[in-house]
């Protein structure tokens, strides 16, 4: 008989390392065979002189001298009976450095012997069966694919076949197959497929042959061309022969026969040829067949596999209506549900949702246009761009359309696709990472000449005032000397407290500290500046939490808050309060500006009495906290304790100012420009918001809540009749009034910050909420800040915000939205606090049009759902993204603390940088210290100062930035000896609001332009983008005038990473990045850049060093950083991103972060200032370091530390026990976001790459 080898022998090498190196390469996929492995002895390869060295040896000189038969088949028996038996035996023939492996391939290659096959072939399904990947990775390497490909060829031609010759090739193949790249290849090269699929043709009763052929049908179809010619060849059909309904006979035949179909139907022309026969509805039908019978769920794994290839073929639009046709969504729905009481059948549940959520019928977003609800004609159209094709549309162009099925059938498969296995183990390489040497390089451009760059001259008058007509501390020249007694405390700002005013004034939005005595200190009628002057610090450690278990506030059950109050508080207007309002409220109505408008009075006077009785509406009396009456003004000192039955309650108010006026703030909001003209003023900016006395954690979130929101969503198309549908909200319909049925909730978004275009009733107590996109933006959708009321108690409501972009969120990781209680803050807790449950980021069925995509088909929304209890009935509660900081309150903060700081101390400058496209002025803060006299050394020492410049909140929707940004500006406005030496050391010059128009109007990225303002610094207009355009022209002032800023920091916000952390520029570290070690170690470089990240990561407890990165990425080159590092030739050029969740290390680890925490921020950002300060310019700074501790501990001491702070390098979220599949479509691969811009992600650099070693020793303890 012929033999299986083809009785061809390998030519003969004599023995050498060349010969070791070409054996162990892999063949080429046309080769007939691999040469026979070289001749060295085995002994001198294997370390251990075990039986198994002499079995190799003995087949290696069998295979030398031809030696019989007989001998071959021996040996190679007892070489079985040992891999078989014993571990030690496959360890060591599978070990480094044997080629026990290449001696059996040999023997297998160049056998006549029929047996001797079958033992080599045995033993190597137990070489690798026992090893797993490794031993079946270590058998490709040495050519085995190829060789037994070639077996399978020669013995095919036998006849008749030996069963069980093909049974072992097929066995092994289908083991070794999946670790060789090239296999697809190679077995199509050799002919493989067709006498695989033949075999099964022919022997389909014959399950000990098909079972290991359908293994290797299933390696085959991983290749795509390959899937394709087994389909045309009858596979897709041949599969449908075998499986079938539910039986208790040969499921592991059916198993892997659903998987290798699953396999097939990836292709899209076998897709298309199985919906063609109608195998949808027969899969649907076997797998409700298997679902009814497998009650004991021993069969899990084919119930998956039918599932599988229903995820398959519904990848196709074909696919996805034949599914709807066949009524699967019902049947998944109703099967998915009935599984859902055994945690073992979750992966069925999983799959179920999946395929559900690809099949449900796209739609579209009901709106008239995906463009803002608002209009604001630019003064100039950009030539190209979005804007630009915006501008462009036809009015009646429908840009709501789905067109996510459009090009879903186009074939992208051919018979001759090129193969690029070869690219699989390439690594990733970022193609953003700029490469370019010249462009990394910081090249000084001024860009503008110097006459043009006069314009900027008045705002930098401390560079030429010789301060002769300022009354200064002290006219002689005197050293600063450390005493070491601190006057006054250091107050990391919160918007809760206040200066106290003169004695006849209300102390207003204060943080209270309330006692029993009705008697107010005489001390508090001192002016603030005094007050900090002249006090000592006292009660520094008292907490917020435990000032306010202080209260003794009781109102009296006649003159509760009810829901009659709550009702009577009607929508405050920028008309209804009046600047000075008199004490005392009673209700009045008049006439202004032609509207009719609610005005609020007092009818008694308060002086230091936190309540009082007031009036309120209809002669109502009743008991209000001190909060309401926020921003009252007393006109005298008569004596005003309520007769009420109500126990009065004395207001302490804290050393240092704070900066909310409630008064002030509607003056100001009455001056503010906005698109719609709003009219209103949420009651969160009226009342103010000071941080909640307790810890916020981040939200565990519970198993199966995503697939189970995604249910009650599908419920929608399953049980029509159960949705109401009803719009109970339109800012697009002006004519549209507020349903006024009791049970229905009424929202209101038009307030300065606010977006909500649109809401609809879907349940009971559920409503889909649709965001607003940017003005002159067709996307950009995932700020929102709206109000709620009309609410019940003990009810929960659930909230889809059905619009979103972002392909993940924080949502998922354990943010939670924040809600503004009017009720509660009426109780005295004017907070906002992190609320909702079963939070959960999903994709959903509203497809975005290509023109809302970038020129992307296919796109899908996201939604953000959250369930809310409400505490109280009828009340008015406000929700947001973040914490609301608006461009009034900016306004106002910045009025507060010019008012209140010390001339003599603080030299303070509000200027106006320029005006925005709405007539918004962008206000421009400088802050130093005074000199110490007007003597030429003072002010040389004055005007030499170096600079630092800071700017925030370019993006709209990074709230948090503004917050980080308070923390800064009432930190260096403090009267203490530390935010004194920091004056003294720097001139700061801070834009705290870059982008006023998008911060009023609602916008989350953009500009009025419908630009992202952080991607235009390379080239501003200064008609579009006046505030980056002048901006910049600040700081090529100052490099032209040769005052460089000693650091430029851009506050932004982060919505998918924890902590707060740093993006800086070094070439280096992006050299580094590229692979390209020899032009990263050519690269000489400052290591400077690395410093105040550093500093920030030991004294600030939100900030992660681990996280920061100094690439540069080439769609970074035009933002705030990459220009000033570039451009101006700022080395320390960062941008500072806090997080909007919270904290994954760290002293505040597992905790959201809040307002307290993104102020504290700011305020040790200025300390690791001062730290890099005397880092830097160490001879001539001699600040004893005792006050840079000291400093720090104050800082620290509003929030205790509880456990150290630890640096964590874990990946960035953790993976949930459930796997959260975001693909809704087959077609959806790794996300890249429009609306991102890469804005929000850059890749982290290892920490240290560039060691600062020495720097770091001076500071670090």
């Amino acid at each position: 008989m012929k033999t299986p080898g083809g009785g061809r022998r390998a030519a003969r090498h004599p023995p050498g390392p060349r010969r070791a190196a070409a054996c162990a390469a892999d063949a080429d996929p046309g080769a007939a065979a691999l040469p026979s492995p070289c001749q060295r002895p085995i002994l001198s390869r294997l370390t251990n002189n075990s039986r198994i060295v002499g079995l190799l040896a003995q087949l290696e000189k069998i295979n030398t001298e031809s030696t019989e038969s007989d001998t071959a088949r021996y040996v190679t028996s007892k070489i079985l009976h040992l891999a078989q038996s014993q571990e030690k035996t496959r360890r060591e023939m599978t070990a480094k450095g044997s080629t026990g492996m290449e001696v059996l391939l040999s023997t297998l290659e160049n056998t006549k012997d029929l047996q001797t096959t079958l033992n080599i072939l045995s033993i190597l399904v137990e070489l690798v069966s026992a090893g797993g990947g490794r031993r079946a990775s270590f058998l490709v390497s040495k050519g085995g694919s190829q060789i037994l490909l070639q077996l399978l060829m020669n013995a095919s031609k036998e006849s008749p076949l030996n069963e069980e010759l093909m049974v072992q090739i097929h066995s092994i193949l289908a083991k070794i197959g999946p670790k060789d790249k090239k296999f697809g290849a190679k077995a199509r090269i050799n002919g493989a497929l067709n006498i695989t699929l033949n075999l099964v043709k022919q022997n389909l009763q014959n399950h000990r042959l098909v079972l290991p052929c359908l293994q290797l049908l299933r390696v085959y179809s991983a290749n795509s061309v390959n899937s394709v010619s087994l389909g045309k060849n009858g596979v897709v059909e041949l599969m449908f022969k075998i499986i079938g309904p539910f039986s208790k006979k040969n499921s592991s035949l059916m198993k892997v026969a659903l998987d290798t179909l699953a396999a097939l139907l990836k292709s899209k022309t076998n897709a298309r040829r199985a919906v063609d026969r109608g195998y949808v509805q027969v899969l649907l039908t076997i797998y409700v067949d298997w679902h009814r019978h497998d009650n004991r769920h021993r069969n899990m794994l084919i119930r998956k596999g039918i599932l599988q290839s229903l995820k398959s073929v519904t990848s196709i639009k074909l696919g996805r209506k034949a599914f709807i046709d066949a009524n699967g969504m019902k049947i998944l729905y109703n099967t998915s549900q009935e599984c859902l009481a055994v945690r073992t059948l979750d992966p069925l549940v999983n799959t179920s949702s999946l395929i559900m959520r690809k099949c449900f019928p796209k739609n579209r977003l009901p709106l008239p246009t995906i463009k803002s609800s608002f209009h604001f004609q630019l003064p100039v159209i950009p030539v190209t761009g979005p804007v630009a094709q915006l501008y462009s549309l036809p009015p009646e162009v429908d840009d709501v359309v789905d067109e996510s099925d459009d090009n879903d059938d186009i074939d992208l498969e051919a018979e001759n696709e090129t193969e690029n296995e070869d690219d699989l183990d390439k690594n990733f390489k970022n193609d953003d990472i700029e490469t370019d040497i010249n462009k990394l390089k910081p090249q000084q451009e001024p860009g503008r000449t110097i006459e043009e760059l006069k314009m900027y001259e008045h705002l930098f008058p401390e560079l030429v005032d010789d301060f002769q007509d300022y009354d200064l501390i002290s006219r002689e020249p005197k050293a600063f000397v450390f005493e070491g007694k601190v006057r006054g405390p250091i107050v990391v700002p919160t918007a809760g407290e206040e200066a106290s005013g003169n004695s006849s004034s209300l102390r207003k939005g204060v943080v209270m500290k309330l006692t029993v005595s009705p008697k107010g200190d005489e001390d508090n009628k001192k002016p603030a500046c005094a007050d900090l002057a002249k006090e000592d610090i006292k009660d520094n450690d008292r907490t917020l939490q435990q000032q306010l278990g202080d209260q003794n506030r009781t109102i009296s059950s006649g003159y509760g808050l009810n829901n009659d109050i709550v009702k009577a508080l009607d929508r405050i207007t920028l008309q209804n309060i009046p600047s000075r309002t008199a004490p005392g409220f009673t209700a009045g109505m008049k006439k202004d500006y032609g509207l009719p408008v609610t005005t609020l009075t007092c009818a008694n006077a308060c002086s230091h009495v936190a309540t009082c009785g007031n009036v309120l509406f209809e002669g109502r009396t009743v008991q209000l906290g001190k909060l309401c009456c926020t921003g009252v003004e007393t006109e005298d000192d008569e004596d005003t304790e309520s007769t009420a039955s109500v126990e009065q309650a004395l207001v302490e108010v804290p050393d240092g100012p704070t900066l909310h006026d409630s008064d002030l703030y509607i003056e100001i909001v009455k001056s503010t420009k906005s698109v719609p003209e709003y009219s209103e003023v949420a009651y969160p900016d009226y009342f103010g918001h000071i941080p909640p006395p307790f810890k916020e954690p981040i939200l565990e979130r519970p198993y199966g809540v995503q697939r189970t929101k995604i249910a009650q969503d599908i419920e929608r198309l399953i049980h029509q009749s159960d949705i109401i549908d009803r719009v109970v909200y339109d800012l697009d319909n002006p004519n549209y009034t507020t349903p006024e049925e009791g049970d229905i909730l009424k929202f209101n978004s038009k307030f300065e910050s606010g977006n909500l275009r649109k809401v609809i009733q879907i349940r009971k107590n559920e409503y889909d909420l649709i965001l607003n996109s940017d003005i002159n933006s067709n996307h950009y959708h995932q700020w929102f800040y709206f109000e709620v009321s009309g609410m019940r108690p003990s009810i929960a409501y659930r909230f889809n915000i059905i619009n979103c972009e972002k392909s993940n969120s924080q949502f998922n990781y354990g943010m939670q939205p924040l809600m503004y209680s009017v009720q509660e803050a009426l109780n005295a807790r004017p907070w906002w606090i992190r609320v909702g449950t079963d939070i959960c980021y999903y994709k959903n069925h509203f497809s975005r049009s290509s023109i809302a995509a970038g020129g992307q088909k296919g796109k899908s929304y996201y939604t953000i759902t959250f369930t809310v209890i409400f505490p109280h009935k009828d009340d008015v509660c406000y929700f947001a993204y973040h914490y609301p900081y608006t461009y009034s309150t900016l306004q106002m903060h910045l009025q507060k603390l010019e008012s209140a700081h010390n001339p003599q101390q603080i030299y303070f400058r509000k200027d106006v940088l320029c005006e925005t496209l709405s007539g918004n002025s962008c206000p421009l803060v400088t802050i130093t210290a005074m000199p110490e006299s007007n003597y030429y050394e003072h002010i040389c020492q004055f005007r030499n100062r170096p600079y630092v410049f800071l700017s925030a909140r370019v993006h709209p929707g990074e709230t948090n930035a503004s917050w980080v940004m308070k923390g800064t500006l009432e930190y260096l406005m403090s009267n203490n000896p530390t935010a004194q030496s920091l004056r003294e050391s720097y001139i700061f010059k801070i834009v705290p609001m870059l982008n006023p128009d998008g911060v009023i109007n609602g916008n989350h990225r953009c500009s009025l332009s419908g630009e992202d303002l952080n991607r235009q610094w390379q080239s501003p207009n200064p008609d579009l983008h006046p505030t980056i355009y002048h901006a910049k022209g600040l700081l090529q002032y100052l490099a032209a005038v040769k005052r460089l800023p000693l650091v430029y920091c851009d506050y932004h916000g982060h919505s998918r990473k924890k902590n707060v952390f740093m993006y800086g520029c070094s070439i280096k570290e992006t050299v580094w990045h590229t692979n390209d070690n020899a032009a990263s170690c050519d690269v000489v470089e400052d290591g400077g850049y690395r410093t105040l990240p550093k500093i920030l990561s030991h004294i600030a407890p939100a900030f992660c060093m681990s996280s920061c990165s100094f690439v540069v990425e080439k769609s970074k080159e035009s933002t705030a950083r990459v220009v000033v590092w570039r451009e101006i030739g700022v080395q320390r050029s960062y941008t500072m991103e806090s997080t909007l969740c919270g904290c994954d290390q760290g002293k505040y680890k597992g905790l959201q972060i809040g307002t307290r925490e993104l102020e504290e921020m700011g305020a040790k950002f200025c300390v690791g200032l001062l730290r890099l300060k005397r880092l830097t310019s160490p001879l001539e700074y001699n600040l004893p370091s005792c006050l840079l501790d000291f400093e720090n501990d104050l800082i620290e001491s509003s929030c205790k530390v509880t456990s150290p702070t630890t640096y964590v390098l874990d990946e960035d979220e953790p993976r949930f026990l459930e796997e959260v599949d975001y693909s809704a479509e087959s077609n959806d691969e790794l996300d890249i976001e429009l609306a991102e811009n890469a804005g929000d992600y850059e890749p982290s650099a290892q920490e240290d790459v560039l060691s600062d070693s020495e720097l770091s020793r001076s500071y670090l303890p």
